[in-house]
């Protein structure tokens, strides 16, 4: 049998048979209750590491424990392929994109394969294909017939020595990853999807997701950012231009001293342009803007801005207000630029005093008999009263916000509105590598769609990669075109969409990967959709799932979905950390798939990752851990070849090695009821709540009752099976062998989710058909949980002094009365007056005579 088991012919002998079988496909068609299974798919950036693989395998667990429980389950595979990675790849290594994504996704898919992984690859989508981007482009047309899709201006990063357009990914320290020029702001006409025109629905709806995280539908709350306020408009000085601010504090207007822009505001350096503040403002843009946001607004971060130049009217006062580019000021907020009122407001406050700015309190404490603070060493930000605020003076500041709303209303120079931080999602891309954007320009009939007939609109091959500019622009053969409507003359839009479009609706495609005549199948989509469980990292909980949400609602209301929401349940994993830190290639401390399946087998990889740590925590890699994993699986291969091997037809018959039918004996009762109590735990641990960790930890613990029970129950111990001698069952306790067969029948078949190719092949060892993954999964007998006697320890005075064996049932003074008849106990207590005696159900009893 060897030193261990032989994991890799074991490992290539099932997954041989599992392809061969098409064992993990499914139809629509089934008397099964259906369960769609899908984790977020992955982008193909190479070769997979452990970390990677803990998303998988958790999935893939769940997938084998549903078929088990006997669900219909949709589990499928696809790659997130297009994306800027892949065009970086192009020109350092002079491959095309498709060529480098070809070969990662096959050594992903090796990789996958080689852990076991139950996907349905019938439904394989890869989103770089035209067969799939093709209804990337009809939904665009749908949302563009809808003015869903528009197109307006909007900064991007500049290089202008490689004269292109660079993500955020791209841009270090200010400056081009590349050649390391200055990056600059520049505006430029880019498209966009409205989604918040379904701002207050995808706010709303997150009360139907039960089965989300709550601090996922918490960050999608803040992210949308709904507020109740007043629209103001200010007017620009020397201009017939209209500045509007929101604002949720309408009774300080009369304290505004300045108003400060966000730096990505289009208006920003517009105002400036061929003026003398124009070198001083743009440098200022050019390095706010590349910060990271949550940190620029930090409330511990130094307020800094610049003049620009111009000033704004306020309405109520008629005073000339200075206005400024700040870092703290976002466009998500509001209108993107803000009225500043430092006497009620300490990010203004800070602001006022760095740059000597005015500061005039109109709110005061309601103690301090209508007087201001002469000396403010900080922001008054509470209600108080209001002061040298015209005829709304004295008034409560509470009140005052109503009324001052409704007096600019009546002037109509504001309006009361709901104002939402989400800002329509710009979806065009300077690069290659993506879904084209199926527009052309004609002269003559301006911006015009290209017809769905003509769809898709293909990336061309003959591309060259230089790395400066946008390929597509150099493309003769891709730009000149024919206009849709007047057959003459027209050019491609050269942008493509940001690859999250991709990922917004491919869980939809996955249900008729097949179907031709739209993105996918009603029929097969109103019987799996929606996915009732997702699965993948936090990172993603607003991006990609708030997009998605968006998607599945917007193509509701085209009439391609009966649903509101694409996912039902949302599960987060951890990270997976080494040395400290995140798994990952840049930080150098990789453990790869092939490493670990070689030394060890993809069964130990998988039993490690889910017995390590909770699934959603961050699990730390550990050699030992792994040793551990592999060596519990050894134990397991061995106890299984033990017990069938005298005599191996006589294990599986019904015909009894002398077996008797008596009934059980204590020992066999106490295996019997561990067995069911096992059971429960695990499916239990599965099925509602994911402790996949103490789910392995009660099989463990059933492995080692089983391994007691043995050596208790037979004439010969365990290590004694294989030493020739018979196993004489007939003269040991053992009354009947059933117990020992349930038990080593329930390990194997709880076991097989998390190790499913060695339970393969001990479930055939002990003498069933394969296979084991199509098998039911065992159910518990709740009478044989409930214990029916239990162990007492008893102390005197808090010092053992005897143990007694007591029904289940016994309740605290029954338990007293068999512990003083205890001919053990009488001799301790004898002579000696009893204080009081404490009983710990089901534990101890405590006799105290001191």
């Amino acid at each position: 049998m060897g030193e261990y088991y032989p994991f890799r012919k074991i490992e290539k002998k099932w997954q041989d048979y599992w392809r061969k079988k098409g064992q993990f496909k499914v139809k629509e068609v089934s008397k099964k209750k259906k369960y769609y299974l899908l984790e977020m798919f992955p982008y193909p950036s190479g070769k997979l590491h452990m970390g990677h693989m803990r998303n998988y395998v958790v999935g893939d667990t769940l997938a084998r424990f549903l078929r088990m429980k006997g669900h219909n389950v949709l589990y499928p595979m696809g790659y997130d392929s297009f994306g800027l990675p892949a065009e970086n790849a192009a020109i350092q290594n002079k491959a095309h994109p498709a060529e480098w994504t070809r070969k990662c996704i096959s050594d992903m898919r090796k990789q996958q394969e080689k852990m076991g992984l139950s996907y349905d690859w019938d439904r394989l989508v890869v989103t770089c294909q035209p067969d799939y981007y093709k209804w990337n482009q009809w939904i665009f047309l749908k949302f563009y017939e809808r003015g869903l899709a528009y197109k307006k201006k909007a900064p991007i990063n500049w290089c202008p020595s490689c004269k292109t357009v660079l993500a955020n990914e791209q841009v270090e320290d200010g400056k081009c990853w590349r050649c390391e020029s200055r990056v600059e702001i520049r505006n430029l006409e880019q498209w966009f999807f409205k989604i918040t025109e379904y701002a207050q629905e995808l706010l709303e709806d997150l009360e139907k997701l039960e089965g989300w995280p709550e601090r996922v539908k918490v960050m999608q709350e803040n992210w949308i950012g709904k507020s109740t306020g007043t629209l103001v408009n200010f007017r620009l000085k020397d201009s017939d231009k209209v500045l509007p601010i929101f604002t949720t504090r309408p009774d300080t207007l009369y304290g505004v001293t300045f108003m400060t822009m966000a730096c990505e505001h289009p208006l920003a350096l517009e105002l400036v342009k061929g003026t003398k503040y124009e070198k001083e403002v743009k440098e200022f843009i050019n390095r706010v803007i590349l910060e990271d946001k949550f940190t620029r607004t930090a409330e511990d971060k130094e307020k800094e801005g610049v003049f620009i130049g111009r000033y704004a009217i306020n309405p109520l006062t008629n005073e000339e207000i200075p206005i400024y580019v700040a870092n703290f000021v976002l466009l998500e907020y509001g209108t993107g630029i803000i009225m500043a009122v430092p006497a009620h407001d300490q990010r203004d406050f800070e602001f006022a005093k760095k740059y000597n700015i005015s500061i005039k309190q109109v709110i005061i404490p309601i103690t301090d008999h209508r007087s201001p603070i002469t000396d403010l060493k900080e922001a008054y930000v509470e209600p108080g009263i209001m002061l040298d605020s015209a005829q709304f003076s004295g008034l409560n500041s509470e009140e005052a916000k109503g009324k001052i709303t409704t007096y600019l209303e009546e002037k109509r120079w504001g309006k009361r509105t709901v104002q939402y931080k989400l800002r329509d999602w710009l979806i065009s891309r300077q690069r290659y590598w993506g879904t084209p954007i199926p527009i052309v320009y004609c002269k003559k009939c301006g911006v015009v769609p290209v017809s769905e007939k003509d769809l898709p609109v293909e990336l061309p091959k003959d591309v060259v990669f230089t790395g400066k500019g946008n390929p597509l622009e150099n493309c003769k053969e891709f730009i000149e075109c024919q206009c849709p409507r007047c057959k003459g003359k027209a050019k491609r839009e050269t942008d493509t969409m940001d690859t999250f479009v991709d990922s917004s609706w491919y869980f939809s495609r996955y249900c008729s990967p097949d179907y031709t005549k739209k993105p996918f199948d009603e029929k097969r989509i109103d019987y799996w959709m929606p996915v009732d469980q997702y699965i993948g990292g936090i990172e993603h909980a607003i991006m990609h799932l708030l997009y998605a949400r968006f998607f599945t609602k917007a193509l509701r209301d085209i009439g391609l979905y009966k649903i509101d929401e694409p996912f039902k349940r949302l599960f987060c994993q951890g990270m997976v950390v080494k040395d400290g830190a995140k798994m990952s290639k840049s930080k150098g401390n990789v453990v790869s798939v092939d490493e670990i399946t070689n030394k060890y087998g993809a069964d130990t990889a998988r039993l490690f990752i889910l017995f390590a740590s909770p699934p959603e925590k961050d699990l730390e890699w550990n050699a030992e851990g792994v040793e551990g994993s592999f060596r519990f699986l050894n134990r397991v291969w061995k106890l299984v070849n033990q017990l069938t091997s005298y005599p191996v037809t006589q294990f599986k018959t019904g015909k009894p090695a002398n077996r008797q039918t008596g009934k059980l004996s204590q020992e066999e009762k106490n295996l019997h009821r561990i067995t069911h109590q096992t059971i429960k735990r695990v499916t239990e641990d599965i099925e509602k709540r994911f402790h996949f960790n103490t789910a392995i930890s009660a099989i463990m613990e059933l492995v080692n009752a089983l391994h007691l029970a043995v050596n208790q129950l037979t004439s010969y111990p365990v290590t004694q099976f294989k030493t020739g001698k018979p196993a004489n069952w007939q003269t040991g306790k053992l009354a009947n062998r059933q117990t020992i067969e349930e038990a080593i029948e329930t390990v194997v078949l709880l076991l097989s989710p998390f190790a499913p190719h060695i339970c393969e092949e001990l479930w055939k060892i002990l003498g069933n058909k394969p296979s084991i993954g199509q098998g039911n999964w065992p159910t518990y007998d709740l009478k044989a949980i409930i214990e029916e006697e239990i162990l007492i320890v008893i102390q005197v005075d808090g010092k053992l002094r005897s143990r007694i064996t007591v029904p289940a049932k016994l309740v605290g003074e029954e338990i007293k009365e068999k512990t003083l008849a205890d001919e053990r106990i009488k001799k301790f207590i004898s002579g000696k007056k009893i204080k009081r005696i404490v009983v710990v159900p089901k534990k101890l009893v405590n006799i105290v005579t001191r």
